[in-house]
């Protein structure tokens, strides 16, 4: 199946990015001008606390093709591409950064593949110059593990940077969820995939938003939220560590029977007590990471909050 002309809609969620607005712009408007579609570059602020909402009002109100939402606080960047999700409105969807890693010259290769048929276009990252060789190392180590944990594939390297036809965005849309892992969610409805590789360019303006300790914790999202493998493990490990002290047990029962009773040791006694209890208290810390989603979705808070619209028609002001 071919596609003809559609709307190419561009998701760019923003926090402090001031710096990488206005390059950003320079770089992407020709190349989208040259794909001989329409398009949209909807930029989501989220609770910026620099002059980043004040540069993208500018921009919305200077030219037809960009829109600005502004979110009331700093929801996270996950919850800021839920909302573009939520308020784009192209045949084809393509979200990305505004510092220039997810690079815009890949736009008319992913417009290509999709005019051709492919419903997802992803862009998969051959390197990571920019990285510490602890943060590649880790991220390497991420990729597998969770893909050996998930019911589906998520592929590895491949972050949000990718473009998807309204049909994906759409079912993506319908996912529920509060606890966003959206390289997971958006894997989740499979369709027709390709992939383009190539090697991350370094950031151009600005600063990571993501230290290491936020990358752990969106990891541990990732994990819990698309697997019950932990709680598995630990149904494993309980019936394995059940066997090993039945067994130990009746080697003691042998053992005084056979043998009469030792004065029993006080350093090997401590050691098995605050072994299983470690075991224990990891156990819990488990089965609360799960309790806490659970609370979190029963609550069912809303993702995020718009606080301003910029550049939407009258049409578009209740979408979402």
């Amino acid at each position: 199946m071919t596609r003809g002309a559609g709307l190419i809609s561009i998701a760019v969620p923003c926090y402090n990015e001031q710096q990488s607005i206005q390059p950003f712009m320079d770089a992407i408007t020709p190349v989208l001008e040259s794909t001989g579609h329409d398009y949209e570059i909807l930029f989501v602020d989220d609770g910026s606390a620099d002059d980043t909402l004040p540069m993208l009002v500018a921009l919305a109100n200077a030219s037809p093709h960009v829109r600005v939402l502004g979110l009331t606080r700093n929801f996270g960047k996950e919850a800021a591409l839920t909302a573009a999700l939520d308020f784009v409105s192209g045949a084809a969807v393509i979200p990305m950064d505004a510092d220039l890693q997810d690079p815009v010259e890949l736009i008319p290769q992913m417009v290509a593949k999709w005019e051709a048929g492919t419903d997802v276009v992803l862009a998969r990252r051959q390197s990571r110059p920019d990285d510490s060789v602890t943060r590649r190392w880790a991220a390497r180590f991420f990729y597998r593990f969770i893909a050996r944990l998930s019911a589906f594939p998520i592929p590895e390297n491949v972050g949000d940077f990718r473009l998807m036809d309204r049909a994906v965005v759409d079912c993506v849309r319908q996912l529920p969820e509060k606890t966003r892992y959206m390289k997971g969610i958006l894997a989740w409805p499979g369709f027709q995939n390709e992939i383009i590789e190539f090697t991350r360019p370094l950031r151009r303006a600005g600063s990571s938003k993501w230290p290491l300790w936020k990358l752990f914790n969106h990891g541990l999202d990732g994990i819990f939220s698309f697997s019950t493998a932990p709680l598995r493990i630990w149904t494993y490990l309980g019936f394995i560590l059940s066997l090993f002290s039945l067994t130990y047990l009746l080697w003691i029962v042998v053992k005084t029977l056979v043998f009469g009773v030792d004065v029993p040791g006080y350093a090997s006694t401590l050691s098995i007590i605050l072994f299983f209890n470690g075991i224990i208290l990891i156990g819990l810390g488990i089965l609360g990471e799960y309790l806490g989603r659970v609370f979190i979705e029963v609550k069912n808070r809303p993702v995020y909050l718009v606080g301003v619209k910029a550049g939407f028609g009258m049409g578009d002001e209740n979408r979402g």
